[in-house]
């Protein structure tokens, strides 16, 4: 990152400076593990996060911390810092004014809103995008991370497949 200027991960205090995030959806993560909540942080590593509707959560994401993430290099935004920043905020406060869908206008379209406000990599962004990048490049904060993301699911998997194996 060329911008380098000391902006470093603090994963006890959940400060994530130029990343996405992500932390599991209970129940909707245990049955589809690709699926969860997804915010953006700042340069001094506040998340943001559409919440709700008509809500954007700051320094307190929803369904918890995070268990995922993906640093961006805030030089591919117009602007560098500044214009990383004023994305985040910009999409925010258009996000504070929407009600929230799951399935067509949530915290991935937040997320994506933020990206092409910035204009971050000279690329049109949508949560489908963004869903595909984050997916393909992200780092588990931790082991116990990965263990909620993936455990619930493995449980419901186990316990779906015994039941239907028990039924023959």
């Amino acid at each position: 990152m060329g911008s380098d200027m000391g902006y470093r991960i603090d994963k006890e205090n959940d400060k994530y400076p130029f990343c996405l995030v992500w932390t599991p959806i209970p129940m909707l993560t245990w049955f589809i593990p690709f699926i969860g909540h997804m915010g953006i942080a700042l340069s001094s590593g506040v998340i943001r996060d559409f919440a709700g509707p008509y809500h954007v959560s700051e320094d307190n994401f929803a369904f918890g911390r995070p268990t995922k993430y993906l640093m961006l290099d805030p030089d591919k935004s117009k602007n560098g810092i500044s214009g990383w920043d004023a994305g985040v905020q910009e999409a925010s406060g258009i996000y504070q004014q929407r009600m929230h869908n799951l399935c067509c206008d949530n915290c991935h379209s937040h997320v994506a809103t933020a990206l092409n406000l910035m204009e971050y990599n000279d690329t049109q962004w949508n949560m489908i995008k963004v869903w595909i990048m984050f997916t393909w490049k992200c780092r588990y904060v931790n082991c116990c991370g990965f263990i909620k993301t993936w455990l619930p699911f493995l449980i419901m998997f186990t316990v779906i497949f015994l039941l239907c194996v028990g039924f023959y």
